[in-house]
């Protein structure tokens, strides 16, 4: 039975699956370096976003101005030049060769990557929640003022959590990119989803097979990441959703009343 399986694969087809099963202990693994680099430079990128967006929605132009630069900078530039020049470029120096960080961290293709998307994705995360902080609603911001709230309290009990709630929707797009965007480890020697896609149909002189592959597990990760963001959106934001109509039966007036 299972030898007839693999003939009929193999003759009518148009992909072979019986490789690609041979091989998805790999894509698996691709798959697993793709999460592992996309969640921690999240997580990286969103504790710098958060102090970074704060001096965004200041008013002070000195410590603003270096900040929009560097949001400018990494949002304005692609990332796969931003990790290129993170991974070829800062070995050109030799006193960054010269240092301690060389050979455990600048010199490792898995960490130059991480740098990279952490500093893209904590560029456009900071710019996310400054339009967030300056748009909160100036009731609250009135309301905490009357309950005695100094700046620092209002902005850390009020403004930041009414900002990353309404900010949810935008940030579950952005880490969406960045798990698209992750796919630049795959030009710089990292086996990532892609990369092990590439490698399939290099190893066996392929056309699509280890793409369409990789595809399909894009898809089914941000189809999670999607149902995720929804049921998060709906606990968080639910008093921001518009109540149903609800039928009621219209209330007696005493004059319809008989005395």
């Amino acid at each position: 039975m299972g030898e007839s399986i693999i003939a009929f694969l193999n003759t009518w087809s148009p992909l072979d699956l019986v490789l690609i099963a041979q091989n998805f202990d790999r894509f698996l693994y691709g798959a697993l370096v793709t999460l592992q680099l996309t969640v921690i430079a999240l997580i990286v990128g969103g504790l710098l976003s958060v102090p970074l967006a704060i001096i965004r929605a200041g008013k002070n132009p000195w410590l603003n101005a270096p900040v929009w630069a560097f949001t400018y900078l990494f949002r304005g530039t692609p990332l796969l030049v931003q990790t290129y020049l993170i991974y070829y470029g800062i070995g050109q120096f030799e006193w960054i060769r010269e240092t301690a960080i060389w050979d455990p961290i600048l010199s490792q293709a898995w960490w130059c990557a991480l740098i990279a998307f952490s500093l893209n994705t904590a560029a456009y995360t900071t710019e996310l929640l400054r339009g967030s902080i300056i748009t909160t609603s100036r009731g609250e911001i009135e309301a905490a003022k009357a309950c005695g709230l100094g700046k620092w309290m209002r902005m850390r009990r009020i403004v930041l959590p009414s900002s990353f709630r309404r900010a949810l929707p935008a940030y579950s797009n952005e880490v969406i990119f960045m798990l698209h965007g992750s796919v630049v480890a795959s030009t710089i020697t990292i086996q990532d989803l892609l990369g092990v896609g590439r490698w399939l149909n290099g190893r066996y002189y392929l056309a699509y097979e280890g793409f369409i592959t990789a595809a399909v597990l894009y898809l089914i990760i941000v189809l999670l990441i999607s149902r995720g963001f929804r049921l998060w959106e709906s606990r968080w934001l639910k008093h921001l959703y518009p109540l149903d109509a609800v039928k009621t039966k219209p209330k007696k007036s005493l004059a319809s009343f008989r005395i």
